[in-house]
Formats: C-alpha cells, structure tokens, sequence
C-alpha cells in the first residue's frame, strides 16, 4: 500500500469520525426535543393501566429523566465501545436490529442501485447518439417527468397496476403471510422484492441518464472526435473509442454518490410495501421515539452514504493514474 492511500484513507477516516461525532449531536438534540413521548409510545394502549410510579420507573430505566447532555454523553461513551443500547420497540439489541434489517434492504438496494445505473447509463448514451432526434426527446421525456415524480407515489402506482389489477405480485411485507420462516424460499422472497426494487430503480434512471447524455453530447462536439469522424469513425466504435473513457469516471462518481438517495427513497418505498427494511424500521423508530434504534440507524446511514462517496474516490484513484500520483 503506498503512502499516498495510507494518508487518503486516514484523511477519510478522520473526516468520518467528525462525521458522525456531528450528526449524533445534532440527531440527539433534535430527538430530544421532538413532542413524542417515548414513554407513552412504549408503553402504548395500555398507558391507563400504568400508574405514575410504574411510569417513573420506566423513565428511570431507559434513562429518560436524565439531561440530554448527560444521556448523549453515557450514550456516546457505549457507542464507542460497541454498544448502541437496546430497542425500545424491538427489546433487542439495536445492532442486532439493524443487522437484521439491513440484510433485507441491501438486496432491494443493491438491484434497484444496479438496475438504475445500467440502464440510466445506456438511456443516457443511446439519447445523446441520437441527439435531437425522436428516441432522444423521448428519453428526456421520460427522465424529466420521474425527476419530478415522488418515489412514494410511484410505488403506490406499480402497488395498483401489478398488484391489485393484474396481481403479477404480491401487494407488500417481504415474504407470503402466515408461512414459517423455514418454508420461505428464494423465489418468495424474489417475488416480494420486485416491486419495491422495480420502484427505487425507475426513480433512480433519470440523474444518472441526464448527467450521461449531457457529457456525451459535449464529448462528441469537442476536436478530437471531429477528427475521428473524419477518419472515418461513427456510431459505436466511435463511442466505444473515444466516448466511453470520458464519461464513465463521472457517471461511476454520480451512481456511488447516489447512496443518499438510495437509501432515503428506501425508507418510502419500503413504507409502501410494507417491506422489513431499514427502511420501515426508520419511520417505526422516528414515530414510537425509539432513541436507541434511531441513533442507531442515522450512524449506519452516515456510514452507509460516506461509504458509497469513499467508494467512488477509490475508483477514480485505481481507474486515473493522476490521483494514484497524488496529483489533482
């Protein structure tokens, strides 16, 4: 490993200490000042069976009636040596929680992040080789009007038209209703995950397309494609040739940054479906004032998302020799 990666990823590190450090704070501070009870939401319907001291001991043992510096600073210190607490809703450890949850996602991430980028990426080189042309404004159609469209909604639209009209699939949850856990196969878990995948990657084609198509246009205008038409290159060994290198570093820059947005139209998507994500626990957490999980969960998304950024920069030192130099 040479010294240049060596400072590179202690300079990442650094930054995702401070990271994370602020978020939390902010994440507490907010939390802490949200109208929710988390007492009441604990206890839920049966909140008129519970008398005042058995309120007070709840408080006390989730450690409610303390300052909020004070639980930040307890909370923090467990966080450091692995410990995230336990789940108010769940009453289990937050980290198997997450653990848990997040093998559920990451499939249904993985195939709408893959799915998106592939197809944004060639809706993106096929419209800007067939600049202004019918298939081009159709693709800027198509990828204008899903720029404007929420993700719920259109989870909402595949949810009627695939499930409830033509039941193609299954209407939500992430396995079939009342089948024990060992009797779920592949395929039912396949078929749960369609929608909701189907839903994130066609939200998803349209940034990564747009920014293709607009960097591929400016390509084929610059000099030294000229030259190459010129020579007698068109069509796909001109792009393959000459295109292909210069808009692929910054459509892999765009798809890694994309982590963000991946993961918060997870959180409406698996609303919508009803899917045991990381998605769904997220929107549990936040309603029921679940603080343990929800600091929880706003750590691994930081990771989650600076990952994806760390990834790209990766990338881009292992694909351009400049940055492997340490150059700019």
């Amino acid at each position: 490993m040479s010294g240049s990666l060596v400072k590179f990823l202690g300079l990442k590190a650094m930054r995702l200490c401070l990271l994370l450090i602020a978020i939390s704070a902010v994440s507490f501070l907010l939390v802490s000042q949200s109208p929710i009870d988390p007492v009441q939401a604990y206890i839920g319907s049966d909140m008129m069976k519970v008398s005042p001291e058995q309120r007070e001991l709840i408080t006390a043992h989730w450690g409610l009636d303390k300052p909020p510096l004070e639980r930040y600073l307890k909370w923090a210190a467990s966080v450091v040596q692995g410990d995230m607490g336990t789940s108010m809703i769940f009453r289990r450890p937050v980290t198997e929680v997450i653990g848990e949850r997040f093998m559920s996602s990451i499939a249904l991430m993985s195939t709408a992040w893959l799915l998106s980028g592939l197809i944004g990426f060639a809706a993106g080189v096929v419209a800007a080789m067939n600049k202004d042309r019918w298939i081009d404004k159709a693709i800027k159609w198509y990828c204008y009007t899903l720029a404007s469209t929420p993700t719920f909604w259109m989870g909402l639209l595949l949810l009627i038209v695939f499930a409830v009209w033509l039941g193609w699939f299954p209407v939500g949850m992430g396995v079939p209703a009342g089948v024990l856990a060992q009797d779920v196969t592949w395929s039912d878990r396949i078929q749960h995950m369609i929608l909701p995948a189907l839903t994130l990657s066609v939200v998803g084609i349209s940034t990564i397309a747009m920014h293709t198509r607009e960097k591929l246009v400016s390509v084929l205008t610059s000099d030294y494609i000229l030259f190459a038409k010129a020579r007698g290159e068109q069509g796909f060994q001109l792009f393959w040739r000459h295109g292909l290198r210069n808009i692929a570093l910054p459509a892999v820059t765009l798809q890694f940054a994309s982590f963000s947005e991946l993961f918060g139209g997870a959180v409406l998507a698996e609303q919508v479906f009803s899917y045991p994500g990381l998605g769904q626990a997220t929107v549990e957490a936040g309603l029921r004032g679940d603080i343990p999980l929800l600091m929880g969960l706003v750590l691994f998304s930081a990771v989650f998302v600076f990952s994806g950024n760390l990834l790209a920069d990766l990338i881009y030192r292992i694909v351009d020799p400049r940055f492997r130099e340490g150059r700019s």
